[in-house]
């Protein structure tokens, strides 16, 4: 049985949580109750309809997605190639998305240990980490049927991983920028996919479903905690903030979506489609800038874009339009390669 909001005891902690807040916190805490998957229930895993064919056409990569997909020395590839590439790339990119989730966790914990008893936040923490648990099963069960033995993060981000986290939980607002950083392009590349109706494996498809269901709440928490939290924040802290958004923006979609030199290696791409793909081509930037129009809408509203940080958004190539709404899809025209 659900406690109503009401009556839980207000958290003793001096921050700005109004009712509001709490009244949002309460929803999604619901919606994980009642809106909520397994992975094991959810995905019949050994039905003939999931399995998943290394030969499977449907694995090459979508040219208006992918930035790989995108460029003319894949294009001229065989098919086979194309095949064994875009499975290749798919299965890691999901092996480093499950990496992603561990960091978030380990983040979320340290933070979720020091809040005071009635905080409106620890209950939704914890069922946003059960279900990143979940998601992380979910994505390693996929991996694992593949057949495929992909490395997924880069090695310095794999080290460094532990304490990323740890740290991350003692800087509360930049470890929600962060978590964004991480979410905002893996969502925006998934919603981009099944917008366009490309052939999917089934599997994928499934997990990308599920996927973008869960992610709807945890990326509107990590908007609502910054909305409450960054408008209490003395002038320094603020300015701290408003650097670590772009930052933090673009260095978590090239280590997310971009593979490692040495899984590029591995698979023959050579250096300069990896240049042209992350991020040098015309086409390849605007997906890149494309991924964070959310983003930049709610730096603007938080008051964290500034003539100096909207220079530092430009330099790194994540500038461009606001989102208007939540889930707002991409309508811009294809930027030619």
């Amino acid at each position: 049985m659900s406690v109503p909001a009401s009556s839980v005891p207000a958290p003793s902690r001096s921050t700005i949580i109004t009712q509001d807040y709490r009244d949002i916190l309460q929803t999604l805490s619901e919606g994980s109750v009642h809106r909520s998957f397994d992975p094991y229930v959810d995905i019949e895993w050994d039905s003939p309809a999931m399995a998943l064919d290394p030969q499977d056409p449907r694995w090459v990569l979508s040219p208006e997605v992918d930035p790989l997909g995108a460029t003319r020395w894949y294009q001229d590839l065989p098919l086979e190639r194309r095949i064994e590439i875009g499975r290749r790339r798919t299965l890691n990119s999901i092996k480093v998305g499950a990496a992603f989730e561990s960091i978030l966790i380990r983040g979320m914990m340290q933070y979720v240990m020091k809040l005071p008893n009635g905080s409106p936040e620890f209950r939704y923490c914890l069922h946003e980490m059960t279900e990143e648990c979940n998601h992380i099963q979910m994505f390693q069960e996929l991996v694992n049927r593949s057949g495929e033995d992909v490395p997924g993060m880069r090695p310095f981000f794999r080290a460094a991983s532990p304490l990323i986290g740890v740290l991350g939980g003692y800087a509360h607002a930049v470890l929600f920028i962060g978590i964004l950083g991480g979410e905002e392009p893996i969502d925006h590349f998934q919603k981009a996919l099944i917008r366009e109706g490309a052939n999917i494996p089934p599997a994928v498809f499934q997990v990308m479903v599920i996927h973008i269901a869960e992610e709807a709440r945890h990326i509107s928490f990590a908007h609502e905690y910054l909305k409450a939290h960054v408008g209490a924040m003395g002038k320094f802290s603020r300015g701290v903030c408003a650097v670590a958004f772009p930052l933090a923006m673009r260095w978590l979609a090239g280590e997310i979506m971009a593979p490692s030199r040495a899984f590029a290696a591995d698979m023959g791409i050579p250096r300069e489609v990896m240049r042209e793909a992350f991020w040098r081509s015309p086409h390849s930037r605007a997906i890149l800038a494309e991924y964070f129009t959310e983003m930049r809408a709610l730096a603007d509203e938080l008051g964290l874009m500034n003539r100096a940080t909207r220079r530092l958004w430009k330099m790194l190539h994540i500038d461009g339009r606001h989102a208007r709404y939540r889930g707002e899809p991409q309508r811009t025209a294809r930027v030619a390669a």
